[in-house]
Order: structure tokens, then sequence, then C-alpha cells
């Protein structure tokens, strides 16, 4: 559930209650943004992680069990990885990232092993490294990050970047408890604050609003495979949990118990979409595992907090048949994120670099992902990247020697408003802006018909939003939520629009053919105004 706090971001002489500086600002306490933090300290640098929650406990991996892509290097396991996902992405993946992504989980996790997290081992020793706890993993990588004294501040969300002349130079924001201001000068900066999942109530989600894409956007970055966006994931009607793992021993089945034929495939969410958007209940049971003592109890091993909502309401899974539905996670199952430019996870912006989920994936995953394993992958591997590069480009370009005069830009919901009385308050912009992209048969079953209008409502909200969305009650993160909420919504649907076909996770119910001709990445743009680009496509090698 969202903390309410009451807040004030109004800023005397432009004085903030608390100044930081550092090598290294890291936005972010989830895994990208830990192994960026860590492995900037490796580096050298001075290095300041902010979390809008408590580092170790918020965000989609720290209440949950995922799986990891960790593969040890024999060519033929490592090449069926690689296969397996490529034509489900609707080939848009590269063979170079992925094998980058490989080598540098594989060191990872067995770095983790070494740090002594508690993989589970079989009867001749042998520790299995493809799933890890999230509760476990992130209070051992919290610990890690004491241990090389990272300066973490918890409860502090990042609401603006500030700049001087060169560029991008650090950020400011609010804690929640204290209700203090603080602002960090920084030589570069990893954005790792998650994707946006539009506070749909999925687990671990209500901190991932997309901010990490405003302030990207804001200092001109741009995006890539935003139109990979409408991820839903199927969750017990009761619950918040989102783990789908363990679905595919599952059957689907009618009120009457009755089999929903195609409900089980690949595909099969959209059968599941279908019916619930025609009013039908859909049921599911575990029932393709029921004789399966030793598969059952490894499962409450892998995912345990997958059982507990099942447990608390007395329910059996694999005897007992529950209600399901979809729950909206965007772009944090998705695959869209921030552009990134080179291996170092640099965006378009000099110092700037983007890790996780607030990064594209595109690079490994194409256009679907559907688990959480790939994402997993890409954290720890994007997170290292640019922890290391942003030590090296804080170094090579140290502004701590230089004048530096920091300054802020105008930026929505916080200085850039009208006088009037006029104004728009942020749970009212979410809620439309929830209204937009939650249905199904706007977002998941996507056709010009519906996407037009959706845009056209949206871009007038946010014609709006530029002068009437502002603080209202001391609630200035809420109102920084839903203006990044407002934006992610319309690239979206902008770069949607623009991809004729269907490939990956887009579905175009007026265009239902993948288009060979359409084999090429959407880089997507701007704020007020945004433009869709073709990008050359790197081939497989």
């Amino acid at each position: 559930m969202a903390i309410e706090f009451t807040q004030s971001y109004k800023l005397v002489n432009q004085k903030y209650d608390l100044s930081f500086k550092a090598d290294v600002l890291v936005i972010g306490g989830g895994p990208a943004g830990a192994w960026a933090a860590l492995t900037a300290k490796e580096n050298g640098a001075n290095v300041i992680l902010v979390d809008k929650g408590y580092c170790g406990t918020s965000g989609a991996t720290a209440p949950s069990g995922s799986g990891v892509w960790y593969i040890p290097p024999e060519i033929e396991k490592r090449e069926e990885a690689m296969k397996s996902r490529e034509a489900l992405g609707g080939y848009l993946s590269e063979r170079k990232w992925m094998k980058r992504v490989l080598d540098r989980t594989y060191e990872n996790m067995n770095q983790l092993e070494k740090w002594g997290y508690p993989f589970p081992v079989d009867e001749n020793g042998v520790a299995h490294k493809r799933s890890l706890q999230g509760p476990e993993y992130m209070r051992l990588i919290r610990r890690k990050l004491n241990k090389a004294k990272v300066t973490i501040l918890d409860h502090s969300p990042a609401l603006e970047l500030l700049y001087d002349s060169h560029g991008v130079a650090g950020a400011a924001g609010i804690n929640n408890q204290t209700l203090q201001t603080w602002s960090i000068q920084a030589s570069s900066i990893v954005i790792a604050s998650g994707g946006c999942a539009f506070l749909s109530k999925a687990l671990g989600c209500n901190v991932l609003t997309g901010d990490g894409y405003l302030l990207a956007s804001e200092a001109g970055a741009d995006f890539s495979g935003m139109e990979f966006s409408n991820a839903y994931a199927i969750t017990p009607k009761f619950s918040s949990i989102t783990k789908t793992a363990f679905y595919n021993w599952a059957s689907f089945t009618y009120e009457d118990g009755s089999i929903i034929e195609g409900a089980g495939s690949q595909r099969g969410r959209s059968v599941i979409a279908r019916k619930l958007h025609e009013g039908q209940k859909v049921f599911a049971q575990l029932d393709k595992a029921k004789n399966d003592l030793d598969l059952q109890k490894w499962m409450r091993i892998a995912q345990p907090n997958f059982f507990v909502q099942f447990d608390r309401m007395g329910i059996n899974p694999f005897e007992d048949r529950f209600e399901v539905t979809l729950r909206l996670e965007g772009t944090v199952r998705g695959t869209g994120g921030i552009r990134i430019v080179d291996e170092t996870c640099a965006t378009s912006v000099p110092g700037l670099y983007a890790a996780g989920d607030a990064a594209t994936r595109e690079l490994i995953c194409g256009g679907f992902t559907g688990g959480g394993s790939y994402n997993a992958a890409w954290a720890i591997s994007s997170g290292y990247w640019s922890g290391e590069a942003a030590a090296k480009y804080a170094f090579s370009f140290n502004r701590n020697s230089q004048d530096r005069t920091l300054i802020r830009k105008q930026v929505i919901g916080i200085n850039e408003h009208s006088s009037t009385k006029n104004f728009l308050d942020a749970s009212e912009v979410t809620k439309m802006v929830q209204s937009e992209v939650t249905p199904f048969d706007k977002n998941l079953f996507r056709t010009q018909e519906k996407l037009t209008p959706a845009l056209l409502r949206l871009n007038h909200l946010w014609d709006e939003a530029k002068t009437g969305l502002r603080e209202n009650h001391g609630n200035i993160v809420r109102v920084r939520e839903s203006a990044a909420m407002l934006a992610t919504s319309r690239w979206m649907y902008t770069t949607a629009l623009q991809r004729k076909e269907t490939r990956g996770m887009h579905k175009r119910l007026d265009y239902p053919a993948l288009d060979e001709n359409q084999h090429f990445r959407l880089i997507t743009s701007g704020l007020d105004e945004i433009k869709v680009n073709r990008a050359t496509f790197l081939q497989n090698t």
C-alpha cells in the first residue's frame, strides 16, 4: 500500500536542507542500482545511492523469488539459451549483448555465492544458481553496500536533476519521513529507478512509476522499445503476487469447470484477457503438478511467497481451483526503456547512464520478456557496466575541481505553472492515465481506432498538466509520479501507433502479422512534442 504523507518542496532562496557531493549518484536501490553503486565504489568512486523506499526492501525484486538467466559457459547450452527466445521477441535481440549478459551474470552470481548467498545445494554438493530469493538477495546486497561505505539515502525520492554549464550535475529531492529537501552534486549519474507499472498494485511495484524516465527525458535522453510496454501478469484475483512461472503447470477453466482452450499456451494471457474482457470468470489450478510431490516441494523452495497467498486463504493450488485476473506490469515486465548507446550503458546525455528496468532490454529480449530471469540478469549486468563506466567518467571529467553553479530546469509539476487558481490534482491525473492504459481493449489488443483517441486524451491532459499540475496539500512526490506515468503512457502509445504490425508483446489487431519490412527498433524522444524514428538494427552475430 502506498504511504500517504504531507510534504512541501518549496525552497527558500533555492536552498536545500541537506547538501551532498559525490563522484557518482545512483538513483534507485533495487538490484541494478545496488550493483551500479558497488561497482562504482570498487572503481574508486565516492558513491551516493538514493531510494524512494528503503534500499533492500522496496521494488519488484525485494519481496519476490526470481529466476536468473544463469547459464554455464558451455557453447551448446548458451546457444540454446540465446535461440530459445529470439522468435518470441520478434528477432530484435542481439547475440553480442546476450553473450555479454550471460558472461557477466555468470561471474556476478558466482560472486554472490562467495559473499555468502545461500544457494540451494543438491545431494552432490552442487549449488543451483538459477534463482534468487528477493529478501535474502537484497538483504545481502544492502550489507555489501554498507560495508563498502556507499552512502544510502533511504525514503528519498529524486524529484529533479540538477545541471551545470557542462550538463547533468546532480539531483534534488525530498525525504519522505523527515520532509527535508536534499541536493546532491555529482559528476555522473546512473538511473536505476525501475520501470512503470502505473500503480496497478502488482507486488513491489508501488514505487515503480516511471520516475527515472521523466528525469532522463527532461535531461534530453531518448527511449527504445516503448511499444513493448503492455505486459499483463496472471495473478489470483485476491492477490498482488504476479509471479507467473508456475502457471506452466496450470489448467485454466471457466466457472463451470470446462477447459479454456489455449489459455495454458505461450500466448495464453491473450486468451485469458479476452475471456475477462467478455465478462467471464477465469479459474486456474496447478493440477499438472498434482501428483508430483517432489516438484511441489521444489516449487515451494523456489518461490515460497507464491504459496503464502494460498496458505493464508486455506487454498491448496494443486487441488483447488482459484479465480485469476491479469494485472498490468507495463515496462516492469516489458522491454522498453531509456535507450543506451554503447556497451557502458551510457545514454545519449553525457554523464548519464541507465540500468535495470529503467533501461531498454530489447538488446537481450527483443520485444518480449515474459519472465524475471532475463530482467534479473540484465539488472546485474547493466548495473555492473553502468557503475564501472560512471566511475571512470567521473574521474576523466572531474567537475569537483571546477567552479560549479548548480541550476534547475523548469520541470512539470514543480516550478512550471501559471498563477491561476486552477490546478490538476495528482490523484486525478493518475486515475485518468490508468483509465487509458489499463483496459485490455486499448493497451493489449491494440488498434488505431482505440489508440488514437486515447493518445489524444493523454496529450490534452499533458498540455493541461504543464501549467496546472502542481503541489497541492504538500504532495509533491505524488505530483511527479503522476507526471511520469502520464509521460510514459504518451511515449507508449505514440510508439505503438508507429509500429504497424504485431511483433513481440506488441499486438495490433488491425495489423495482426509480423512484417519483415519493420525489422527495426523505434526510438522515441521528446516531452511536449514526441518524435519516433527508426534505428539501425545490428544483425545477430
